[in-house]
């Protein structure tokens, strides 16, 4: 990957190096981030790592299998129990950490622990044969991190919003949904759409609020 696409591409996961709108490929991104071998780069893999994940888009084995060289492999399990070392010297918990760990293997969590007590002190890490700050690295997350986390919000919030009308259309017409939103808005409705709405739709919203219903479909969906 040419470094100007690498550069777009990151700016969308979280460490805009320059300003994009493009869709990325978390996987291939922090892949080809760590094929580069460029320090600049690897000081951002933490936060791309973290926005990628917090997302939904980050897979451990998605990412290694766009590894082809061991010693690539290597980096990548490196920058990953890095980044878990940081999170953790920075007293940051998430929900995918703790399976992300368990990904690494024992050089991977060996690593871990020297890493964590290198940002405990102020140390500098050794990832193989590169040398990074341990300062350098919490300044550029803490920079990044922060601007980055209203965003998240809003990114998730609006996938929140996408999935609940996508399943409010599985189930309602859309004249239906129309009403029901408007129901649920508290805004004015006709004559003709009170009737409607008591007669149809109103039918329909009890029967998904009906408990044993929702947990029937729970099973179904085991």
């Amino acid at each position: 990957m040419k470094r100007n696409d690498l550069v777009k591409r990151l700016g969308n996961l979280g460490f805009p190096l320059m300003e994009v709108t493009e869709e990325s490929d978390a996987n291939l991104t922090l892949a080809e981030l760590v094929k580069s071998r460029d320090l600049r780069f690897w000081e951002g893999f933490p936060t791309v790592l973290v926005f990628s994940a917090e997302m939904g888009m980050f897979d451990y084995e998605k990412t290694e299998s766009r590894l082809k060289g061991s010693f690539d492999k290597l980096d990548f399990g490196l920058l990953v129990a890095m980044s878990l070392a940081l999170y953790k010297a920075l007293d940051l918990k998430f929900s995918w950490t703790d399976k992300l760990y368990s990904s690494l293997n024992n050089e991977g969590r060996r690593q871990f622990d020297v890493y964590f007590n290198a940002f405990r002190s102020g140390e500098n890490l050794h990832l193989r044969h590169r040398l990074m700050s341990s300062q350098r690295l919490k300044t550029t997350f803490n920079s990044y991190f922060l601007q980055k986390q209203s965003s998240m919000k809003d990114l998730l919030s609006t996938k929140e919003e996408l999935g609940f009308e996508q399943a409010l259309s599985q189930v309602l017409a859309p004249k239906q949904k129309e009403l029901f939103l408007k129901k649920l808005k508290s805004e004015k409705l006709t004559k003709t759409e009170k009737e409607y709405f008591s007669r149809v739709v109103k039918k329909k919203v009890l029967a998904l609020a009906n408990t044993q219903l929702h947990q029937l479909a729970q099973r179904l969906l085991r």
